[in-house]
């Protein structure tokens, strides 16, 4: 892998000066629409602002955390009531006609959802580290969906697969993490040949060479980028 070999920290990559650019103006890309309730040097779970404003898995998020933005993917996320003696109950009734006949049920309801902190950007630098960050986000510091910009930037390197496989054993769902990864990338058209190639190259390392995981897998794979 000739591209991680020039890099002058292995773990770091320096970002250009469009991407630059973006960094300074992230807060203009995309809202913030969740807040931190609980976190750790591993990743954070956020409560969404909004109970149907959902963060979609495999996506980016951002959060802003001193001299540093955090960066991480979603792995979960849930939905149900924020109060413990109140549940759902199956109405038998569409959406519209609850919030016409009832639209306190919907006051109860919360989203969180689970993110795998991937690495950050050092604002002093420029830099992207794949690395857990020094210290774990704020409780109550906001969180929003990266630009295209930090997402294109972030995943032509495959040093985030390093992390989330060390947390494999949490992430029951981990495939299906990777293909919404590779999904969401193929639909914004930043999936390159040669990011295929270089995440293949890093999962086989990753796995041991496992031939009938990593068969069974790119077969998938081939059908999400066709």
């Amino acid at each position: 892998m000739e591209t991680v070999q020039n890099h002058n920290n292995l773990f770091s990559k320096k970002m250009n000066a469009q991407e630059k650019s973006s960094q300074k103006n992230l807060s203009h890309d995309k809202p913030f629409f969740a807040e931190v309730i609980d976190s750790n040097l591993q990743g954070f779970t956020a409560q969404c602002w909004k109970w149907d404003n959902f963060a979609e898995f495999g996506s980016l998020i951002q959060v802003d955390s001193g001299k540093n933005t955090v960066l991480g993917c979603v792995t979960q996320v849930q939905t149900g009531s924020q109060d413990p003696m109140r549940s759902p109950f199956p109405y038998q009734k569409t959406e519209a006609e609850l919030l016409a006949e009832q639209p306190q049920i919907f006051e109860f309801l919360r989203t969180t959802f689970t993110v795998q902190i991937l690495g950050y950007i050092d604002k002093n630098q420029n830099k992207i580290f794949y690395l857990l960050p020094p210290v774990p986000c704020k409780i109550h510091s906001f969180a929003k969906e990266c630009s295209n910009e930090i997402v294109e930037s972030f995943f032509k390197e495959q040093f985030y697969l390093h992390i989330l496989f060390k947390f494999l054993n949490q992430n029951p769902n981990f495939d299906e993490l990777l293909l919404a990864i590779l999904n969401r990338l193929s639909s914004q058209n930043m999936l390159t040949q040669n990011m295929l190639e270089d995440f293949y190259q890093t999962l086989s390392l990753l796995t041991g060479n496992d031939y009938r995981r990593l068969k069974l897998f790119l077969t998938r794979v081939e059908k999400l980028t066709l």
